[in-house]
């Protein structure tokens, strides 16, 4: 069994900042990638920031220069330092990790988090 929990988001004003984490935890024999989504009310979800298969970090363009991701792989955690936030920035932000899991069988699957609200608001 493979859990995934993203924890560190709030209610902030605007140009404040938030450090988002992500675990994942479990069965887990290798994780090959991680991502961050985010979906606003009414919205679908975007992807908003992620590594490439080259191990750099790429971001949404809405996003450059503000938000940062970065990994420590020897605790399966993932983070989203989110500066200079803006009210268009509100939403229910996911992580998605790429894995394949321990044991006889070992299956590769997406494995998405419950969500972490963040609000940015006056």
């Amino acid at each position: 069994q493979v859990q995934v929990v993203e924890s560190g988001g709030g209610l902030v004003q605007p140009g404040e900042s938030l450090r988002l984490s992500c675990v994942a935890s479990g069965s887990i024999f290798v994780i090959y990638n991680m991502a961050w989504y985010r979906q606003a009310p009414g919205n679908e979800r975007e992807w908003v920031a992620g590594f490439t298969a080259g191990g750099n970090s790429n971001v949404l363009d809405s996003v450059k220069g503000r938000f940062t991701i970065s990994r420590d792989n020897a605790k399966n955690t993932f983070y989203l330092q989110m500066n200079s936030l803006k009210p268009e920035d509100t939403a229910v932000y996911y992580c998605l990790v790429d894995l394949a899991t321990s044991g006889g069988t070992r299956r590769r699957g997406d494995y998405w988090g419950q969500g972490t609200q963040v609000t940015v608001a006056s």
